[in-house]
């Protein structure tokens, strides 16, 4: 339909989706269709979701973990506005607000913050905003927890705070009681959805080796406990702008927050260097055949998301308005002229970008997509799109993200990639390509005996594809031949600028002297492919994540 033939707030809203590069781009599909977006509604999420590797999707980016004024502590000055309008600015679809619990936040900032979002809600119709909180997990560390907008969304929100915090009930410390509480607080979450009180809630694990506070053991327990509810983790924190040095006004630290090394709380069995992000990544994601794969190889589903964690955004202007209130609650902030030095976190899809697969553009639809794993991540707009599609023979539907695929024995199971390269320079001005796309595969062996497993030996790097195509879209394929055993396949990329020595692994990022800008790197979810006649995977965890 032309502009002309819209009403007023049709082209507005229009205008809004290009901007965010919503429409232009069309709509992704696990086989490679792509088409015209002709419209995008805002309602419930369709009732009858499209068969599993079939359907097409509209590609939104988000950010699940950011912080206002009402975070506890001296935590981000700005207000939930300014995060909404800069998210839109940035080109994301969907963002959630997750400040810091604690007593005076469950009482009062929660739902001065909701009020907010509310707000926001009302005025920018074409931005989903979530009302989340970041979470002090017991005998862990921190993780964004939300659900769906509703009219329990205080009230199940403020329950689950008063309940879990480890800020309010003193369960930070690393104990069976109080690894046992975080597995709790999982299930209460579910056992708020299946009781109607919210139509959905997610918790994502966020910066989860910085202080090597979850043992592996941890990451499969929260799991397990509802694969509905404990859907992943962060594979790329936020503060990337952290190991920018002093000397351009940077925080002078570790990439991600990272650096710190262990501590009375941290597990024993994790190596020195997982204290580190590699190419902006959490050692558990970016070592491959490490943790995550270890996790992927037992069949279940895991994913990882990249945020901005924003408190403090590099080379901003904005300072806090004054001393917290009584409530804990900052005043608005005031504008200076003058950047503030010493700030280590960029804007909501400035930098760091989570892409989902969505069926409508509504607030389950966006909750579903993550809970299904069709989501892939980037760093500084390093790719425009990413389309996989994965089968075997005929006669079986083919798959994409987040999805299992089934082949008969002897089968050739074909990997398609498509992949949009940047059509405008990014937000540091540079116009960025991929030169190495990385296709990584490895067996599903089953559960582990040990729940602390580290590693997943057998899977590794099984194609580098070299990339010099500079624009357009690159395609590549890849042929697993005469398969026997079920398995799963990933893709990750680079711009090629800084790898390990001797290695095409992402390098151990240098504390005080990283630009992020240079070092860019995408990461997709796995597909999982199943062979007739062998062990089928955990259908439990597996029905949790359908939507």
């Amino acid at each position: 339909m032309p502009d002309s033939e819209l009403s007023p707030s049709d082209r507005s809203r229009r205008s809004f989706l290009r901007g965010a590069g919503l429409l232009g781009v069309g709509l992704a599909g696990a086989g490679g269709a792509t088409g015209a977006l002709q419209a995008v509604t805002q309602g419930p999420a369709a009732a009858t979701p499209p068969p599993a590797g079939g359907g097409q999707f509209l590609w939104s980016a988000g950010d699940h973990h950011t912080h206002t004024k009402y975070s506890a502590g001296s935590d981000a000055p700005y207000r939930v506005d300014q995060h909404v309008t800069a998210a839109a600015r940035y080109g994301l679809g969907w963002l959630v607000v997750t400040d810091h619990g604690g007593a005076l936040h469950q009482k009062f900032g929660l739902h001065q913050s909701l009020a907010d979002v509310k707000l926001s809600r009302a005025q920018n119709p074409d931005m989903l905003v979530f009302q989340g909180m970041e979470w002090n997990v017991p005998a862990g560390e921190h993780c964004t927890m939300f659900v769906a907008p509703g009219s329990n969304e205080a009230t199940v929100l403020t329950e689950f705070e008063a309940l879990f915090d480890s800020a309010i009930n003193g369960t930070r410390p690393s104990s069976p009681a109080n690894e046992a509480k975080a597995v709790e607080a999982v299930r209460w979450l579910g056992a708020q959805v299946r009781a109607g009180r919210v139509d959905m809630g997610l918790t994502v694990l966020n910066h989860p080796s910085r202080a090597g506070a979850y043992a592996p053991s941890e990451l499969r327990a929260m799991r397990d406990a509802d694969p509905s509810v404990a859907i992943g983790m962060e594979g790329a924190p936020g503060h990337q702008a952290a190991g920018l040095p002093t000397s351009v006004g940077g925080a002078g630290g570790g990439r991600g927050g990272y650096g710190g090394g262990p501590g009375a709380d941290s597990f024993a069995g994790y190596p020195a260097e997982s204290y580190s992000t590699f190419g902006g990544f959490d050692w558990l994601t970016a070592k491959v055949g490490g943790v995550w794969d270890s996790m992927l190889a037992e069949g279940l589903p895991y994913w990882v998301t990249a945020t901005s964690d924003s408190h403090r955004v590099f080379g901003d202007t904005w300072e806090y308005g004054g001393a917290p209130t009584a409530e804990g609650v900052y005043p608005d902030p005031v504008f200076t002229r003058t950047p503030i030095a010493g700030r280590g976190d960029y804007w909501p899809g400035q930098y760091s970008r989570t892409h989902l697969g969505l069926r409508d553009f509504s607030y389950l639809s966006v909750m579903k997509a993550l809970r299904a794993g069709r989501i892939w991540v980037d760093h500084g707009q390093l790719i425009d799109s990413l389309d996989v599609s994965v089968g075997g023979s005929r006669r079986h539907p083919r798959g994409t993200l987040g999805e299992v695929v089934t082949a008969s024995r002897g089968d050739s199971v074909e990997v398609s990639v498509r992949i949009g390269l940047p059509t405008r320079p990014n937000h540091n001005g540079d116009t960025p390509r991929p030169r190495r796309v990385d296709l990584i595969a490895g067996p599903v062996t089953g559960a582990v005996a040990d729940r602390n497993t580290l590693t997943a030996p057998q899977t590794r790097v099984v194609k580098s594809f070299e990339v010099s195509q500079r624009t357009g879209t690159v395609e590549l394929t890849y042929r697993f031949r005469k398969v026997d055993e079920p398995f799963y396949l990933r893709l990750r990329g680079t711009d090629g600028r800084f790898s390990a020595t001797g290695s095409i692994e992402p390098r151990l990022d240098p504390a005080g002297a990283v630009d992020p800008w240079t070092d860019l790197w995408f990461y997709s979810n796995p597909v999982f492919v199943a062979v007739e006649g062998r062990k089928p995977f955990n259908n439990q965890h597996w029905n949790a994540t359908r939507g």
